[in-house]
């Protein structure tokens, strides 16, 4: 069975969870209008696909196109001279994005640049934050965190001379047979390793179990034990409600390219508390862009790092990136985050309980079912159909699909998207889908649950509704 869903069925009627009420709920939806703001890929045999992974890459803003155009249309009209005299200069047009982007994350403007990719940042925050020093050397990170937040931590390790199988502290079951981490697990952590963590190094949203982490809860324990903390929020930013500042949270970066809808590869943002940006002395890796603005053109050989966030850059940035993330920004703005969070929960609650009447005992949800502990995203595990003559048989194991063997899950994964449904797998057993407020629609989760019915039958293979 699945979870209890708490109020997530309650709120919908038997009428709701039909194709006339998934029609109805969009038809008094105060953000349908946004949708047609982006673009949704179409199927090969015309008709939009049922797009559900925001959480992966998000869709383009229609607006993308002529913002980008308009600095290739400047830089032919006047080459290096439109760094001060484009539509919208380049030399400062970092700045253009800086409280769109605060707005988005909590945070007051001088806290936060847009720069670089988000592993970059993390290793450049970590360069400043991770500063191990005698037994306060530790690290703790969550299971299943993403692999490149695994990696870095671990290089940073290194990077010092330590051994990450002695200073790594993985807070859950990194066999992913938990999926849900609570919080109070974490505060054990740090009381039993008092004066040992050195930093906590989380994700705000855990990128496989969708686990939306309390992370107000997490920094006030983790600076109760004398502890710094970053957060990993590629799946927070733009997903959920965000008070970085508020929270006294020490550092935090994202990508834009999820929720956030910059363009594949698209730029990083950075979050740096006040109390430590306003400090110059505190050590960072520097780069010229970084230097204060009033003399950077001065080519000084000492480093006078910029007032918060910003101290923190190396190179000037691409403007072409910064110009689609800016595109996108613009619809966050006329949204806001709080319409968009109210839609996102209620959006999401009405996934589950479609999920919970189309699919039943054949889907586990692993997403807490709390949807204050949750942004848009949901991830299933599929059971296997017992006496199914083309299914591996209900004792298949993560192992068996590490040697090879094909998965419910993935088996009914490779149906979906042959039925026009772009989702996400993860290994090793998960279907991970996420309605996006800003685009997706009450009749695409209507749709994707009645897809889905069909995919768990293998008599469906190929059909559409």
């Amino acid at each position: 069975m699945m979870p209890e869903l708490n109020d997530d069925l309650a709120i919908f009627s038997a009428a709701d969870l039909s194709a006339s009420g998934a029609k109805s709920l969009d038809e008094k939806d105060p953000l349908r209008s946004f949708r047609e703001a982006f673009h949704i890929p179409i199927a090969e045999d015309g008709s939009e696909v049922v797009y559900l992974t925001g959480n992966s890459l998000g869709l383009q803003p229609k607006a993308t196109r002529m913002a980008v155009l308009e600095v290739l249309d400047d830089w032919a009209a006047l080459g290096v001279e439109g760094h001060f005299k484009a539509k919208h200069a380049w030399m400062p047009y970092h700045a253009l994005l800086t409280e769109q982007m605060a707005s988005v994350v909590g945070a007051a403007s001088s806290e936060v640049v847009v720069m670089n990719s988000l592993t970059v940042n993390i290793h450049l925050l970590m360069a400043s934050f991770y500063r191990p020093e005698g037994r306060k050397s530790k690290i703790v990170i969550e299971a299943n965190a993403f692999p490149s937040d695994r990696y870095a931590v671990r290089s940073h390790l290194e990077w010092h001379g330590l051994d990450p199988e002695e200073h790594l502290i993985i807070a859950g079951n990194a066999s992913g047979a938990e999926a849900v981490l609570q919080e109070e697990d974490i505060e054990a952590i740090l009381k039993a390793h008092a004066g040992e963590v050195a930093l906590v190094m989380m994700g705000g949203v855990n990128y496989y179990s969708g686990q939306l982490f309390d992370m107000q809860r997490i920094t006030r324990a983790a600076h109760a034990a004398g502890s710094l903390v970053g957060f990993d929020l590629a799946h927070a930013a733009g997903n959920v409600e965000l008070k970085l500042h508020d929270w006294n949270v020490d550092f935090a970066a994202w990508c834009s390219y999820k929720y956030l809808n910059a363009g594949p590869g698209g730029p990083s943002g950075v979050f740096v508390h006040t109390r430590h940006g306003s400090n110059p002395n505190v050590l960072r890796l520097s780069g010229w862009w970084g230097h204060d603005a009033a003399s950077r053109f001065k080519m000084p050989d000492t480093f006078i790092p910029s007032s918060g966030a910003e101290g923190w850059q190396l190179s000037n940035p691409s403007i072409l990136s910064m110009a689609a993330f800016k595109a996108s920004l613009d619809v966050f703005e006329k949204v806001g985050m709080e319409a968009l969070i109210q839609k996102s929960r209620k959006l999401t609650a009405y996934t589950a309980a479609l999920l919970e009447k189309h699919c039943g005992e054949r889907v586990e949800l692993i997403t807490p079912s709390d949807p204050t502990r949750r942004g848009a995203q949901l991830s299933v595990r599929i059971r296997p159909e017992t006496g199914a003559s083309n299914a591996p048989p209900p004792s298949y194991s993560i192992a068996a699909n590490r040697s090879g063997a094909t998965s419910p899950g993935k088996m009914v994964f490779n149906r979906l998207e042959a039925a026009g449904v772009i989702c996400d797998w993860r290994e090793p057993d998960v279907i991970r889908l996420a309605p996006v407020p800003l685009y997706n629609s009450f009749q695409d989760a209507f749709l994707f649950a009645e897809r889905l019915k069909q995919a768990l039958n293998p008599s469906s293979l190929g059909s559409r509704i």
